[in-house]
């Protein structure tokens, strides 16, 4: 499996639907302005957790492209 492929593998299985309520709990009751500082610092953290700059690169232009 390439890299490229790799990036969009889902890695949670059943526990993607915990996460993602997780992460909205996570905001609630946030600011516009305190939940992007919060998705900027868990963005970070989770890059120190990747550790491997060309994975975090294929991540952002991965992303980039999505949200447009």
């Amino acid at each position: 499996m390439s890299d490229d492929a790799d990036i969009g593998r889902d890695r949670l299985g059943a526990h993607g639907d915990d996460f993602y309520t997780q992460l909205m709990t996570a905001h609630e009751g946030l600011s516009l302005e305190e939940s992007t500082r919060l998705n900027a610092r868990l963005v970070l953290i989770l890059a120190n957790l990747v550790g491997d700059l060309d994975k975090l690169e294929k991540a952002l232009t991965t992303a980039r492209k999505g949200a447009s």
